[in-house]
This record gives structure tokens, C-alpha cells and sequence, in this order.
């Protein structure tokens, strides 16, 4: 907790400012304090230089550049394609599997990408968070943000494949930016909640892998809802990712919207995010001495 404090008159100690300055006092929080998102915002260059280091980081002394965020999605989608074409149906509207799958894909491995990473940010900066004060939550934000590099780039396949297989959208698309808002606030939450914890708890980091692809096979990526039983349909939408994915594409290519699976994700993610900081903010006082 960071706290001013006026300076006595005559005083010397360590960080006194002259001339009528103030003192800074710096203190462990107590109980389950509330996240101080103004400090966040005070620190937003911060924020931002960690984000370019993280995209500068990820694509530094590689063959193929950025060109990774187009191969990732593009060579899962050509597999899935193979082997789940004729199983699964998209729907109505007649989309092509391949279309389907890379909408899903895309989006999918943004969120994976993103919680990955950010769970093990705080682990992976320890020199920074024992030597300098700033808010650790900007830590986790940074590599969820740096990941929107890669949507951007991988958004812009997408756009040509809908080129290729003559598929226009719709007015929904307009819908398109405040669904992906929504995933990156998801991701925020979920990536924050991971980083607090595996400072604490190292297994995070192993069981994060399994526990992303198992959520991938939880979520209607490769597959439609329509294959999954009416009996466990209330479940599936207990997914956020579920109402976002399926937002995205009904948005994309000009289908029926599904309000309900929507307002479900959008109160998931808020009751994660709030989650999230809280349990972050309360573990963060005993960063330095765990990590």
C-alpha cells in the first residue's frame, strides 16, 4: 500500500524530498484489501513498455517473425479440418468447416496464449518485483495485452479467408470488438488469479498446459454446440468462452446470436475478474518474500 505522508519538520531520513516535498510511505496491506486500478492507470507507461518488451521478447531471433501468429491457428485449422470435416455440421448457415474452425481457433489461442503467459509472468519477472516498487498487477496485464499482436495479425487471415469462401457479414460484426474486450477481460482475470497463485503454488505452471487443452475441449471450438446432448448444454454455457466463441461467429457470418449464453459469460467473467484481483492483491504483499 502506498500511502503520503507530510514530513516533519527537521526530519532526515532516507527519501526525504526538500524544499517542501512529501514523503512516501510504503506498507503491507492487511485482510483483503481493493485493488488500487487508479495506481494501475498512474503506472500506464510502465504498463506499456512491458508490453512492447513482451512482443519484442516473444518474436526476437526467430526465422519466421510474426508470421507465427497466422501458423499456429492456420495449421490446427488444416488438421481439424481433415479429421472433423464430415463429423461436424457448423449449422444452418452453411459456413465452411474450415472457416468455422479458424474463427474459433483464432480466437481460442489468443485466450490460451494469453493466460499461459500471464500466469507465469510474475514467476518469470522475479528481478523486477523484489528490486522496484510499481503495481505488481501490471505484470500480468502486460503479456495478455501483448497477445492482441497476434490476434490483430491472425484476424487479418481470418478477414480473407471470409474473402475466399464468399462469406459476408452481417451488421453483428459491429458486435465483434465488445465480444474480444470481453475475452481480453476474461483473460485478465484468469491470468492474474494464475499469477497470484503460482508464486505461492509452483504446480500452477505444470498443470497449467493440461488444464488449457482440457478447457479447449471444453469450449465449441472444433466441434458445434449441437453436438453436445441437451442435458449438458446448461453446462457447456456455464463456459464463458462458450457464449464469446459462439458470439463471435454468429457476428462473423451472419447468424442468430445467443443472448442468453452471452449474458452467462459476461457475469462469469465479471465474477472471475473481481475474484481475481482480490485474491492477486492480497497475495502480492508477500510476493518478495515467497518468489
Amino acid at each position: 500500500m502506498v500511502q503520503p505522508v507530510t514530513p516533519r519538520e527537521g526530519a532526515e531520513e532516507p527519501g526525504h524530498v526538500g524544499g517542501g516535498g512529501s514523503w512516501v510511505r510504503i506498507r503491507a496491506s492487511r485482510g483483503w484489501p481493493a485493488p488500487n486500478l487508479s495506481e494501475v492507470w498512474a503506472h500506464r507507461e510502465l504498463l506499456l513498455f512491458l508490453v512492447w518488451r513482451d512482443v519484442k521478447i516473444r518474436y526476437k531471433q526467430t526465422a519466421l517473425g510474426v508470421a507465427w501468429a497466422v501458423i499456429q491457428p492456420l495449421f490446427a485449422m488444416l488438421v481439424f479440418s481433415i479429421f472433423f470435416s464430415r463429423l461436424a455440421d457448423p449449422g444452418p448457415g452453411g459456413v465452411p468447416y474450415s472457416l468455422f474452425a479458424f474463427a474459433g481457433l483464432l480466437l481460442w489461442m489468443f485466450f490460451a496464449n494469453a493466460i499461459t503467459n500471464s500466469g507465469n509472468s510474475v514467476v518469470a519477472n522475479t528481478n523486477l518485483v523484489t528490486k522496484v516498487y510499481f503495481p505488481r498487477l501490471i505484470i500480468p496485464l502486460a503479456p495478455v495485452l501483448a497477445s492482441l499482436i497476434d490476434l490483430a495479425i491472425g484476424s487479418a487471415v481470418l478477414i480473407g479467408l471470409m474473402g475466399y469462401y464468399r462469406v459476408a457479414p452481417g451488421a453483428g460484426v459491429l458486435l465483434c470488438p465488445v465480444l474480444v474486450g470481453l475475452v481480453v477481460v476474461l483473460a485478465m482475470g484468469v491470468g492474474s488469479l494464475l499469477a497470484g497463485l503460482n508464486v505461492k503454488y509452483r504446480d500452477i505452471r505444470h498443470a497449467l498446459p493440461f488444464v488449457v487443452q482440457l478447457w479447449m475441449f471444453l469450449t465449441p471450438i472444433i466441434y458445434p454446440p449441437s453436438l453436445v446432448p441437451d442435458q449438458w448444454r446448461w453446462l457447456l454455457a456455464l463456459n464463458p468462452m462458450t457464449g464469446f466463441v459462439q458470439g463471435i461467429r454468429a457476428s462473423l457470418f451472419n447468424e442468430r446470436l445467443a443472448w442468453g449464453e452471452i449474458g452467462i459469460a459476461l457475469v462469469v467473467t465479471m465474477v472471475v475478474l473481481a475474484a481475481a484481483l482480490l485474491v492477486f492483491r492480497r497475495a502480492e504483499r508477500d510476493f518478495a518474500d515467497t518468489i
